[in-house]
């Protein structure tokens, strides 16, 4: 069988992990890569999920739009949302206050 070079670019850290991985299960890259391949073909899909995230869909953006504007054109309270260990959404208002809200996932539920 014929063999030809696949070239890909990729972050240096993921590059290092990956063959630091790859090392520890007893394997090189290239072994992995073709294991990857083989895969592929052999499903005719990809070995995992791939889906959209749902914070950067249309109506979200919309919405997103439609907050900022309404922010700089009246004022508002500005906030720094942060999701805590538990899943909860915490508001932390410029005051000092805090508010907090139990969330079920990080978006998309309302």
């Amino acid at each position: 069988m014929a063999q030809a070079n696949l070239s890909v670019r990729i972050d240096e850290m993921d590059k290092k992990n990956f063959e630091a991985f790859c090392n520890e299960t007893g394997m090189n890259v290239s072994t992995a890569v073709n294991m990857f391949v083989k895969a592929v073909l052999r499903e005719q899909q990809l070995p995992f999920v791939v889906k959209t995230d749902p914070f950067y869909g249309a109506e979200n953006m919309a919405r997103l739009k439609k907050s900022i504007h309404q922010l700089e054109t009246t004022g508002g309270t500005v906030r720094e949302v942060i999701f805590d260990d538990s899943n909860r959404l915490v508001y932390r208002i410029k005051d000092d206050r805090i508010d907090i809200a139990q969330c079920g996932s990080h978006y998309g539920d309302k």
